[in-house]
């Protein structure tokens, strides 16, 4: 079983993709810290606590991050998760205690508890992943690996086509913290990147025969996830947009539904145009050598996502 912490800011995706998380009998969810950026972190927070709720969870630790970005102020999100910030669900206040632990210290002492086996799942800015390198010199050789659901690596036309930061280039959990993503790609923590390349890539979307498959099976979290899709949808975007971060879940369940590559990347922290841009050097000749190394996902088996998460919460 693999062993997985939960960096999110639910946030309808997020809510999902805990959901999936919890419900897949080869991962074990260890904790789930909030951050800042869908939503602030304290709000963050009493939204994973709901969707604990939802299927009645076990106790599991969850922990509040920074209410800010490392260094500026924090955005507003030009995309809209209902005023819950799940989607208008109505879900009712949790009785669940926070921990009270801050949250990049929580990810360090569990990081420095079970050495080389835990992987983080950020789907949120990089905020307290950050604050935990930097707290934690040794944190980044004791992740296993990280899986971030962010940035823009122009690879097809939907890396820019469905850009979400608040300028033409940026993807908003890059923008949101621009320096604590730059941090992180320093880091030399084993890293696969998922950007609006695939999270926003037409074929992820969901086809008909998976909303009759939630339609049949009932169950509260079944329900759930339709009505994600019913706010959304009745908003004129695509289902993409509640499926985004459970990106993650499926790539931590099985590596083969991404295709990835090596590259050379950076992040933009001063640009007026470009800020929270991923800035990938392609170049044949003169390269930068000195950029950070990471894995980025070109492409992936979309048909197994969908079914993965489907099948999972139907389950």
């Amino acid at each position: 079983m693999k062993r997985i912490i939960l960096d999110c800011d639910p946030g309808i995706d997020d809510s999902l993709a805990i959901l999936f998380a919890l419900k897949s009998p080869a991962l074990q969810v260890d904790a789930v810290t909030a951050v800042s950026g869908n939503l602030p972190a304290e709000r963050a927070a009493a939204n994973i606590l709901k969707t604990l709720d939802i299927i009645d969870a076990p106790p599991i630790p969850v922990a509040v991050g920074m209410n800010k970005p490392l260094v500026r102020p924090y955005p507003a999100d030009p995309f809209s998760h209902g005023e819950d910030g799940l989607g208008e669900t109505g879900l009712p206040a949790s009785a669940r205690p926070l921990d009270a632990r801050f949250a990049p210290d929580l990810l360090v002492d569990m990081v420095n508890e079970a050495p080389g086996e835990i992987t983080i799942l950020a789907s949120g800015p990089l905020t307290n992943i950050a604050l935990a390198v930097m707290k934690d010199p040794s944190f980044a050789q004791k992740v296993k690996h990280i899986y971030f659901l962010g940035g823009a690596y122009g690879f097809n036309e939907y890396a820019y086509t469905f850009a979400t930061g608040d300028n033409p280039v940026s993807e908003w959990n890059v923008y949101v913290d621009p320096e604590a993503a730059r941090q992180v790609f320093h880091s030399s923590i084993p890293f696969t990147a998922i950007g609006g390349d695939v999270f926003a890539h037409p074929d992820i979307n969901l086809h008909e025969t998976h909303v009759e498959m939630l339609r049949a099976a009932g169950n509260r979290e079944s329900r759930y996830m339709l009505d994600l899709l019913n706010f959304v949808t009745g908003r004129g975007f695509l289902s993409y947009c509640i499926l985004i971060d459970s990106l993650c879940v499926a790539a931590a369940l099985d590596a083969t539904v991404l295709q990835t590559r090596q590259i050379h990347v950076d992040v933009e922290t001063r640009g007026a145009l470009t800020l929270g841009q991923t800035v990938v050097d392609t170049r044949a000749n003169f390269r930068w050598s000195h950029l950070p190394r990471i894995e980025a996902a070109y492409s992936a088996d979309f048909e197994k996502f969908l079914r993965l998460l489907v099948e999972t919460i139907a389950a």
